[in-house]
């Protein structure tokens, strides 16, 4: 799976924005970037946001390590909370780029429109990922 996936989705609660999710899985990590953008939008560049590195610990695997490689305050934790995610499922270390906008929900991005976005973000992420999840739990001898 060393070809790069890229599709949108609309964001929960604004049909007229959509998330881009771009995947790449490599042999030793997963690199992921996600932002929003809406249809009037959609050709205008849209800012950074957070980078995060998350790598699963050995002693600990229920408690992934993580690091923000750059930080913009409305999107570290997303980000961190995605990053970390990815890496207890995957057992990979993952970086995940996030400038993901709830603005333009109905509400103007409240604890609800954002969990609600992260769970589409994790389901869609996840199912991509099957098969990078499946080989990497221990086979039944």
């Amino acid at each position: 799976m060393e070809a790069p996936i890229q599709l949108s989705f609309p964001l929960p609660r604004s049909p007229d924005t959509h998330i881009y999710l771009h995947l790449t899985v490599k042999s030793k990590a997963i690199l992921l970037f996600v932002t929003t953008a809406s249809m009037d939008e959609a050709g205008a560049p849209t800012p950074l946001g957070s980078f995060v590195y998350a790598l699963p610990d050995r002693y600990n695997p229920t408690q992934p390590l993580s690091t923000a490689l750059c930080t913009v305050e409305p999107t570290l934790e997303f980000t961190t909370r995605l990053a970390k995610l990815l890496a207890r499922r995957t057992q990979l270390p993952v970086y995940v780029g996030n400038s993901i906008s709830l603005a333009s929900t109905g509400l103007g991005g409240t604890v609800e429109e954002e969990m609600e976005a992260f769970k589409k973000v994790v389901e869609v992420t996840l199912s991509h990922l099957q098969p990078v999840i499946d080989s990497s739990r221990p086979r039944p001898e």
